[in-house]
């Protein structure tokens, strides 16, 4: 070994003195030069001064002793920018007979990846593809996490084309890499197969195999819950829990499942995981996303009165709510009309230092509407506004349609031209609103006036519509089969539906329909009931029970038992402890068979729910004129192909049942709907009510609510007026006193329908006062006397009349029964 002492070869100083000078030694060749670690360090030193400051220009390959060692020496130096790294690597390159080892190629893409230059892998891909060299597997994944982050999806696919061309192992850690890059690309079943086959992998006792990493498994199950693919994900979640597999749920994993579960009514399952989240202990203790994600399922199936005690035991145990938690409270409150808890929450969220957005407060506005609070709902808006809170669309959209539901017709119009005027904040959405409440005012000649200023500004004509169009036209008598000019009306809606799919699908509907309508019926069935009867009302509600004990025992008057298993207070110093009893009384009785939302109409799919959309359009139309045995034949038809009826269609049947007195016929309905497992709604319990009203049982009225509540369902004012009128009708007016005041108080402000009702029902009892108190009450809110019907006022002023005449009897009779003792 050369002492430090001892002069450095010619070659090396002449360069360190003069980097600029090239110079050749003819002696002996450049590879063959012998160095100490000195020289080595001396000359990277050197070197790496001068690729800062010119760059590759100045480099000769005659002039340094290119060795692999230099060259990585180089890309390990943190002084030099990635770009002139990767220059002197590609310069390095150009010598002849020089290859570069898989090494410095690793070291090479690792200089790129840390400073970003995304630009710089392509090639040096392309040139590792020449040199025919193959980087180890960590080196590929930091290449495709590169690509990943950067939003690059097609280069990071590529990439594992590159592998699989090159003959390298795709490792588990690759694939996990290459499951997000295609989840993001949108490419969920290319990511599904590889994750089954990666777990696939993992069982195979040959190779010691790690399986797919928990951020892989959560990105695959989000992508699936938001597409909707219910299958797959539960698939996925099973392979998850097999103790064979060498993967699990983390954390995360098991507030997306949490998650996922409740949105499709599944809370046995997301309670079951909530409760085995508690007993793996510290490392998978349920977080404030758990709490979260658990408020959101329990108002999500109706169950906001235990989403309410929840968020209140979310306060004391440890865990501050945050924005997320508030919206989800808040929200799940507004779709349940609970508008006094709504309303408070959102004071303390504001107290609390939390700004709402936009999405509370249009969730706020939308409950306070449709709760008949519409000062209320004013004022909100107002403050939005000097609050600097930015208005949506929707929250146009939200005052549109709440100023028409709430009798402000005008309001409303005057509020949508202003918007068109200003040239923004107007869509589809508020072109639709309008279009549906000119239809169902009769207004058809306006309807189309804005249909064409709607094509016209560019929006599209959508389904909802169109059968909107639809229904107008069949009510006034303008649209029939039989008639030829009726095609006229047709041609003129469908010039201006711009969605040639749409119109191509509509007119086959139209023309199949048609040919099905009026073909010859099948005669196999003849004599057959459409729905079979399976019993009376009170052994269908027996049957809807029988499967939950709570609930059965509440009807039964009895107190519901616990399993012996089961331990309410297993942890007595659970901050929780609520949630720990709901989590050990799971069972699959409480999966969603309420739904919240009203069914509606149009199920909005695209081409997915088209026939049943049509056909639920169709059958109001035929229902509304009072045609019920073309809507039974409409809806023969349709089930028999394969379509599944939905809410709207089964409480459009039973409502004409009902209406046309066919009780047994609607009850045989109701049964079906709930052998198919189609889950009601607050329109099919109204029905309910208005079928027992009709049958004399207005006592059973209770049961069905108790039933209502028990499912997670609400009272909004609807289904309030028609308790009240079916326990009016029954002489209990005291009772219907007790829903009156109940209504006030959750926060629902009762209507023209709401004042009508208790007022006749009053009136017919004998209770004259109490109707002209209500009468009060109803002009102090604001109702104008000419919205009640006159037969109701007629009837009132003849009962006033004949109070008046005896209260005036009995005085004159007193007064001679004075004289006469006198």
């Amino acid at each position: 070994m050369r002492c430090p002492t001892s002069p450095l070869p010619s070659s090396t100083t002449h360069f360190l003195r003069h980097p600029q000078r090239p110079i050749i030694d003819h002696r002996r060749p450049i590879s063959s030069l012998s160095s100490s670690p000195l020289e080595d360090l001396l000359l990277v030193s050197s070197l790496s001064k001068l690729l800062s400051q010119s760059g590759t220009r100045n480099l000769d390959h005659h002039s340094i002793p290119i060795t692999e060692s230099l060259v990585q020496q180089i890309l390990r130096r943190n002084s030099i920018w990635a770009s002139t790294k990767i220059d002197f690597f590609k310069w390095a390159s150009l010598r002849p007979h020089f290859k570069h080892s898989p090494c410095t190629y690793s070291l090479a893409f690792d200089a790129v990846c840390r400073a970003g230059c995304l630009n710089e892998l392509r090639p040096l891909l392309d040139l590792m593809k020449e040199d025919g060299i193959v980087v180890d597997s960590g080196t590929f994944k930091r290449i495709l996490d590169a690509f990943i982050r950067s939003g690059k999806f097609d280069l990071a696919l590529e990439v594992v084309d590159d592998m699989e061309e090159l003959g390298a192992t795709l490792s588990p850690y690759m694939y996990d890499s290459v499951i997000v890059a295609l989840i993001r690309k949108n490419q969920v079943g290319l990511a599904l197969s590889m994750f089954y086959r990666l777990v696939d992998m993992s069982k195979d006792d040959e190779f010691v195999v790690i399986g797919p990493n928990a951020v892989a498994c959560n990105e695959l199950l989000v992508a699936l819950r938001k597409n909707d693919m219910r299958v797959e994900f539960k698939r996925v979640f099973e392979k998850l829990r097999e103790k064979k597999n060498n993967v699990g749920l983390d954390r995360w994993g098991y507030n997306i499942c949490i998650h996922g579960f409740g949105c499709w009514g599944e809370l046995s399952t997301s309670l079951q995981l909530y409760k085995e989240m508690k007993n793996k202990g510290s490392e998978f203790e349920p977080n404030l996303c758990t709490y979260n994600s658990l408020i959101h399922v329990l108002c999500a199936v109706g169950k906001v009165k235990e989403g309410l005690i929840v968020w209140e035991e979310l306060k004391g145990s440890g865990h501050e709510p945050d924005a997320f938690s508030y919206r989800t409270i808040i929200q799940g409150c507004c779709k349940s009309y609970r508008i006094g808890d709504a309303t408070r929450i959102f004071s303390e969220m504001q107290y609390n230092g939390f700004k709402p957005d936009t999405i509370v407060c249009n969730s706020i506005l939308d409950g306070m509407l449709k709760a008949r609070k519409l000062n209320e709902a004013c004022q909100l808006f107002e403050k939005m506004v000097q609050d600097g809170i930015r208005a949506s669309c929707w929250t146009y959209n939200i005052l549109i349609d709440g100023l028409f539901r709430n009798g402000r017709a005008a309001a409303a119009y005057t509020l949508f031209c202003d918007l068109k005027k200003k040239g923004k904040f107007v869509d589809g959405v508020a072109y639709s609103i309008v279009i549906l409440h000119l239809c169902r005012e009769n207004h058809l000649g306006d309807a189309f006036e804005l249909v064409e200023e709607m094509e016209a500004r560019g929006f599209v004509v959508d389904l909802v519509t169109l059968t909107s169009l639809f229904v107008s036209l069949h009510k006034q008598g303008r649209w029939d089969w039989s008639e030829k000019w009726s095609k006229k009306w047709f041609e003129k809606i469908m010039k201006h539906i711009r969605d040639g799919s749409l119109l191509l699908n509509v007119l086959q509907w139209q023309e199949k329909t048609e040919a099905l309508m009026r073909g010859p019926q099948d005669k196999k069935k003849d004599l057959k009931p459409m729905f079979p009867s399976k019993g009376d009302f009170c052994e269908i509600l027996n049957s809807m029970t029988s499967n939950n004990p709570e609930l059965r025992s509440d009807l039964e008057g009895t107190e519901p038992q616990l399993d012996g298993n089961q331990s309410i207070f297993s942890d007595p110093w659970s901050s929780s402890p609520f949630m720990d009893r709901l989590a050990d009384q799971v069972d699959e009785s409480n999966n969603q068979s309420f739904s919240v939302s009203r069914g509606q109409r149009m199920q909005e799919k695209g081409i997915q729910s088209f026939d049943i959309d049509m056909v639920n359009t169709y059958l109001s139309i035929f229902l509304a004129k009072g045609n019920l045995s073309w809507a039974c034949k409409l809806f023969e038809i349709f089930t028999e192909n394969g379509i599944s009826p939905v809410s709207y269609t089964y409480n459009s049947m039973m409502t004409s049942f009902v209406k046309k007195g066919y009780l047994k016929e609607a009850w045989s309905v109701l049964h079906e709907m709930g052998e198919k497992l189609c889950p009601t709604d607050i329109a099919t319990y109204n029905v309910i009510i208005q079928g027992l009203s009709k049958m004399g049982k207005a006592n059973m009225a209770s049961t069905v609510l108790d039933q209502l509540m028990k499912r997670g369902g609400y009272l909004d004012i609807v289904m309030y007026n028609t308790l009240i009128n079916a326990l009016g009708k029954a002489g209990r007016t005291d009772e219907a006193v007790k829903l009156f005041e109940q209504m006030k108080k959750v926060g629902i402000n009762p209507d023209i329908v709401t004042f009508n009702t208790l007022i006749e029902v009053h009136c017919k009892a004998g209770k004259v006062e109490e109707a002209c108190k209500f009468l009060k009450m109803m002009l102090a809110a604001g109702c104008s006397p000419y919205h009640v019907r006159e037969t109701t006022l007629d009837y009132l002023e003849k009962e006033m009349e004949k109070l008046r005449c005896e209260k005036a009897s009995i005085r004159f009779t007193r007064k001679d029964d004075t004289k006469s003792t006198t």
